[in-house]
């Protein structure tokens, strides 16, 4: 059974893939920097274990999952901060198991926030923290954390990813409980902007072109 006529099939192939790529992003994981550098090993563990995926939650919210790798070595996020500019709005936090964070942070303001430039400005009312004990009640090892916002303003959840590609929308955290002591403070490391639809569509028309056109040529031959 045939289900494209022969000579049409890279048609099809062409739009699909076109319809691929001008999808809607859906998802993204955020790694993280160290900009205290009180201790190198921290910082290292930091940036090597504490993630952040950033996903469209449906129904008008933007889920921002913070994950701490399972098996690594000691260290608790304890403090989240949202430095936004106008498309969202906190909705609920959720814990996962072992972890109790509630809304609002002290300090108020990412600790080293002036040592970025631009300055980290937290959002009012855009934190949340852990729960004393601080260290066993945040998010360690093999833990989750689940911040939801509402977008506002008619934005997308495009809006968002391109937001954090320019660094407009920056998340912050504080970690404790590293097992030499100290704390640290970390901001996500910008998401790249994703390549624009026209530009996508055309690296894929170009290329699926050329294949129709070197299959063409060896049927002739």
């Amino acid at each position: 059974m045939r289900f494209f006529p022969e000579k049409k099939w890279w048609l099809y192939l062409l739009s699909a893939l076109v319809f691929a790529a001008a999808a809607p992003a859906k998802a993204a994981t955020l790694s993280f920097f160290c900009i205290t550098n009180n201790n190198a090993g921290n910082c290292a563990i930091g940036a090597s274990q504490l993630t952040v995926n950033v996903s469209d939650a449906g129904g008008g919210l933007v889920l921002f999952h913070f994950k701490n790798m399972a098996g690594g070595s000691a260290s608790s996020i304890t403090d989240v901060y949202f430095d936004d500019g106008s498309l969202l709005a906190l909705s609920t936090v959720t814990n996962g198991p072992g972890v109790s964070f509630s809304q609002y942070a002290s300090p108020p303001n990412l600790p080293g926030a002036n040592l970025i430039s631009p300055v980290f400005e937290t959002t009012a009312g855009f934190l949340a923290d852990s729960n004393p004990p601080v260290q066993p009640n945040g998010v360690n090892p093999g833990e989750w954390l689940k911040i939801y916002f509402s977008l506002q303003s008619a934005g997308t959840f495009n809006d968002v990813i391109n937001e954090l590609g320019t660094g407009q929308l920056r998340l912050g955290i504080h970690v404790q409980g590293f097992s030499s002591g100290g704390s640290e403070s970390f901001v996500n490391l910008p998401l790249s902007v994703p390549v624009p639809v026209p530009a996508a569509v055309w690296l894929f028309s170009s290329g699926l072109l050329w294949l129709a056109g070197l299959a063409r040529r060896k049927k002739s031959a």
